[in-house]
């Protein structure tokens, strides 16, 4: 990582507006976005760094004529443990498949019912 550019607005669309805006404006690259809640969505783009300050000061312009920019950041040369920050939330995503096998692992141990005699109650 050389730079990292963040970009926050309040609102899904001027976050969309500044993501399009920062990539078609200079050669970066999008590492993703965060929510940290309250309706603002932080963009964050990496890249050279006269690139990423390119990228962001044209992302804030046209996201301001949308809606809300709250801030606007550039990081030059960020340390190498600020990574860790920004995947954490991709680490502690448990995978959707393994927890659909579990499931469908129990249904088949389940018992199976071997008359269809109606329960007669207690």
């Amino acid at each position: 990582m050389k730079a990292l550019g963040f970009i926050e607005t309040r609102g899904f669309v001027a976050a969309a507006e500044a993501a399009d805006s920062a990539l078609k404006s200079a050669n970066v690259s999008l590492v993703g976005q965060k929510l940290p809640g309250s309706g603002l969505v932080a963009v964050i783009i990496t890249g050279d760094v006269a690139a990423v300050k390119a990228a962001v000061d044209a992302a804030a312009g046209s996201a301001s004529s949308i809606g809300e920019v709250v801030s606007a950041q550039v990081i030059a040369r960020p340390h190498d443990d600020l990574a860790a920050i920004l995947t954490d939330d991709i680490k502690s995503e448990k995978p959707k498949g393994k927890v659909q096998a579990r499931k469908t692992a129990a249904a088949k141990e389940a018992p199976k019912k071997a008359d269809n005699k109606p329960n007669p109650g207690v």
